[in-house]
């Protein structure tokens, strides 16, 4: 199989995730009395499932490697909990479909300021017109599931 086509496959099946994330989460809401309380279920489970992965595939950290990272490269559980607060607090008020469309609008738009700038040490991408009118079709999709 082309690992290009791999690639993108999975990439499309995690983002399926994230979609019955965002109303599983916000029904762990009800619950749990908050969105912070069922982002941290929700990051508890997470971190368990990885912890079993980890023994299971048998994986070390390379901590001399960690310990030279810039700060920011441990904060990306962060985005990860802003995320999953935002999911399950946006879905009872807005819907799956218009939260979900909305978090894309807002992935794309920083990834592509920070691929235009070559962010984090990732290749530069350059904003063009192409990459523009995918943004603006991004948009027209917000507002095609806002308003119908």
């Amino acid at each position: 199989m082309n690992p290009m086509f791999f690639t993108m496959v999975a990439v499309v099946l995690a983002g399926g995730a994230t979609a019955l994330q965002a109303p599983t989460n916000a029904k762990m809401m009800g619950a749990a009395g908050s969105p912070v309380n069922a982002a941290f279920v929700s990051f508890a489970v997470g971190t368990a499932a990885l912890g079993i992965l980890a023994m299971i595939l048998q994986t070390k950290p390379d901590m001399a490697a960690a310990r030279a990272l810039p700060w920011y490269a441990w904060i990306g559980g962060l985005y990860g909990a802003i995320f999953v607060v935002a999911a399950a607090w946006g879905v009872p008020r807005l819907g799956v479909a218009l939260t979900i469309t909305l978090m894309v609008a807002g992935q794309l738009l920083i990834g592509l300021i920070l691929d235009h700038f070559g962010a984090f040490g990732t290749p530069a991408h350059p904003i063009s017109l192409g990459r523009l009118a995918g943004m603006a079709l991004v948009v027209g999709g917000v507002l095609m599931v806002r308003r119908f």
